[in-house]
């Protein structure tokens, strides 16, 4: 049984497009060092932007999150353009966007303002943070049902932008009691969509080795120079968008049908 085992795993490997040496060779443990290298990359950036936070310096804790989105974004296709996915990027991707997305987001808008609130505070700080986990774990057990075309929930660096974003555009403003409430409700509205059944598209299925027309690079070169105008101000709108796309349509469907069924 051991020997016919063995020989049906063998031509499973060879239709994989393996040679004979390769197949007849174990396993090789270890794990792939380019994607989780960038995940490395998009931990250090939550990791900085949890001292920056801790020390006052909440513009370049808001830099860094962004920071940590562009090595997250990067990690996750450099690991299927490369076929090098794996059990262990994953949970460490997991691990990374926690800290990242969901712990360092919470202590920056918590130290720029958020406190002054007491309790209430607080609380917004909390919500996000524990949202976030939640909205990870989920993402992960629903990894092998998802079609893969869109999120159940807002995505957490979409969450993240949307607090970085308000915290680095004010943060040469001395906060209010009003700014204060304004970032406690964005932040905890934040952490609440992350949880909800919205469905958020993905940009996952892009296929970023195809051809595209040349006006598909022009609409990115104009994005780059549009966010450059004012980055804190347009980033935190992008953001904004986002996250109420997906509620705007579901009460759009839902009126549709309401109207339909009179």
């Amino acid at each position: 049984m051991v020997n016919k085992a063995e020989s049906v795993e063998k031509v499973v490997e060879l239709k994989q497009g393996k040679t004979p040496d390769q197949a007849s060779r174990p396993a090789r443990k270890g794990i792939y060092l380019l994607p989780n290298l960038l995940t490395t990359g998009a931990l250090f950036g939550g990791f900085y932007a949890v001292l920056s936070g801790f020390s006052g310096q909440y513009e370049w804790a808001a830099m860094a999150i962004f920071a940590a989105m562009l090595f997250d974004g990067l990690d996750g296709r450099v690991a299927r353009m490369t076929n090098t996915q794996s059990d262990f990027g994953v949970q460490y991707d997991s691990l990374s966007d926690m800290v990242s997305f969901g712990v360092a987001p919470a202590i920056v808008a918590y130290g720029w303002g958020v406190s002054d609130l007491g309790k209430l505070g607080l609380a917004a700080a909390f919500v996000y943070a524990s949202c976030s986990a939640l909205r990870l774990a989920r993402f992960n057990v629903q990894a092998g049902i998802s079609d893969g075309k869109t999120f159940t929930g807002l995505p957490s660096p979409v969450a993240a932008a949307l607090v970085a974003g308000f915290v680095w555009s004010l943060h040469d403003v001395e906060p209010s009691f009003w700014l204060s409430s304004l970032g406690a409700v964005i932040t905890a509205v934040a952490g609440l969509l992350m949880v909800s059944n919205y469905q958020y598209p993905s940009f996952k299925e892009i296929d970023m080795k195809g051809k595209v027309p040349f006006i598909v690079i022009l609409s990115v070169v104009m994005g780059f120079v549009v966010i450059t105008i004012d980055p804190p101000r347009i980033l935190f709108a992008m953001a904004v968008v986002f996250s109420l796309s997906a509620p705007i349509l579901w009460v759009g469907r839902k009126l549709r049908r309401s109207s339909s069924a009179e």
